[in-house]
């Protein structure tokens, strides 16, 4: 399948920011629409959102497994492996089931240095099923996306809830039993 990933990045499309996130959110879609194999989705979708969005240092996945979340695809340095639940950004995000944006990462209460280049971060939880089902709280936990970047305050609302588009994209579509996830157990050990 050939998917069209010739969006220029975002400081050269002249687009606004909104308007970026639609066409990213499209591309997405369409990158992880036609696939069967949750790694190859995440996988795909970590490259594009390293690809479009300028001044990032590591995007990722972690995966809630045993009761932890243990690194998935990413495009960056090397990443911790584990990251214990309501720990650090990712695991505050997880625990809190919201997405969560620190403008300086150093001034985050536990912040957990994998890459001591990042500045600032986002994060959003990752679930199964659709983001607009009857009972949001209980649509099962699956995971985070992980979004860093050298500068400080990278992420604004517009990017926050840009990115947080994204992370629904993924809950919805991404084939999460293809990678052996328990959610439901899973989610019984938060």
């Amino acid at each position: 399948m050939s998917i069209s990933t010739n969006l220029a990045p975002l400081h050269l499309a002249g687009l606004s920011v909104p308007d970026f996130y639609k066409e990213l959110s499209a591309s997405l879609e369409a990158l992880v629409g036609s696939e069967s194999d949750g790694l190859a989705q995440l996988a795909n979708a970590c490259a594009l959102i390293a690809q479009q969005l300028p001044h990032l240092n590591w995007v990722g996945f972690y995966l809630l497994k045993g009761g932890e979340l243990v690194v998935g695809p990413f495009q960056g340095n090397p990443a911790c492996t584990r990251i214990r639940l309501g720990k650090g950004v990712c695991g505050t995000a997880a625990v809190a089931r919201q997405p969560i944006v620190v403008d300086d990462v150093d001034a985050f209460p536990g912040h957990i240095a994998c890459d001591a280049a990042s500045k600032s971060e986002f994060v959003a939880p990752l679930f199964l099923g659709d983001a607009h089902s009857a009972d949001p709280a209980a649509r099962p936990l699956v995971g985070v996306l992980d979004v860093d970047s050298p500068l400080l305050a990278r992420f604004d609302a517009e990017h926050a809830s840009g990115l947080a588009g994204l992370a629904d994209i993924l809950s919805r579509r991404v084939h999460w039993k293809t990678l052996g996830l328990d959610a439901t157990r899973a989610e019984s050990e938060i």
